[in-house]
């Protein structure tokens, strides 16, 4: 199995739970957020893999990535710190109680 067939599950449910997320409040100002986030993180992901990489502390078989690189690292590798940027926040937003929620619980 590739790295990009590995990384394919995780976008789809990156996806998934991030539209589940689009009629709450604050969606665009979240997904704004999300995406400075993962452009930091995509940054930092091209620093330190690549330092990793010409360390010697791992290696990718050529085989297995799709060959597109970001200097030594393969871009398979960027798609989880995007999917961290998006997932996590989306998931704390699915685990807050809803404004009706709240108010039939205050009742």
């Amino acid at each position: 199995m590739t790295y990009s067939l590995i990384v394919v599950p995780f976008v789809v449910i990156t996806v998934i739970v991030a539209l589940l997320t689009a009629r709450r409040p604050a969606f665009g100002r979240r997904m704004t957020a999300s995406a400075i986030a993962a452009g930091v993180l995509v940054v930092l992901t091209a620093v330190f893999d690549n330092v990793m990489i010409a360390a010697g502390l791992f290696t990718y078989p050529e085989t297995l990535i799709s060959g597109l690189r970001i200097g030594l690292a393969p871009i398979e590798d960027f798609a989880y710190p995007v999917c961290a940027a998006f997932l996590v926040p989306a998931v704390f937003t699915l685990l807050e109680p809803t404004r009706s929620h709240r108010e039939e619980t205050a009742s």
